[in-house]
């Protein structure tokens, strides 16, 4: 556990732009391709996003009905990087991304349920901070790749959270004895990574 603070501390610990950017060298995509590698690319080299989406996965399989709030996460990502496009300001958007890892990881750990209209609603609030950061990356591209940015940060958001869904429903229906201890310690983990992602917020 200590080894994976220490390596999540240090992948946390690099600017969100050098993250955002590590397809295109640092610079602003340019044409339809580069900004949907850029956009597919975010949320997976982004650690406290791809905690985030699958843990989403994976606690929707717990709710009935539960593959719908992934259409509600993306939605929400979608606004939130609308309203940075839009000049909006969010403040504290950082802290509260981090928190939103903590409990969603929280939820998984524990395993209590939540009804899905409650359950899609915070997640499409959420994915308002999430979708917040990700438009830092594509802020002033041309409408072409920002457009295909949108396009592949919705499309790896739907296949990330479908496949941990998908996932977790297996696990589930195995009735192991291995498998709750599993789906906990996965919640464990995502919760470890929003506290790291919180304590760098704060120190910031």
């Amino acid at each position: 556990m200590k080894a994976f603070t220490v390596a999540a501390t240090a992948l946390a610990a690099l600017p969100r732009t050098a993250w955002a950017h590590h397809f295109m060298g640092g610079g602003l995509p340019e044409t339809l391709a580069q900004g949907l590698l850029s956009g597919l690319g975010h949320p997976v080299i982004g650690l406290d996003h791809a905690a985030f989406i699958l843990a989403a996965g994976f606690f929707l399989a717990l709710v009935e009905g539960g593959m719908w709030g992934i259409p509600a996460l993306i939605v929400g990502t979608l606004i939130g990087a609308a309203l940075h496009l839009a000049g909006f300001a969010l403040p504290g958007a950082e802290f509260g991304l981090a928190l939103s890892v903590i409990l969603i990881g929280g939820l998984v750990m524990v395993r209590r349920g939540v009804k899905l209209s409650l359950l899609a609603g915070g997640l499409a609030l959420t994915g308002i901070l999430h979708g917040y950061a990700y438009a830092e990356s594509i802020f002033g591209a041309e409408a072409t790749p920002l457009v295909a940015y949108l396009v592949g940060f919705s499309v790896i958001q739907l296949g990330i959270a479908a496949g941990a869904f998908l996932i977790h429903r297996r696990l589930i229906a195995t009735r192991e004895a291995w498998a709750r201890p599993v789906s906990s310690g996965f919640g464990a983990a995502v919760g470890a990574i929003g506290a790291v992602f919180l304590l760098i917020s704060i120190a910031s």
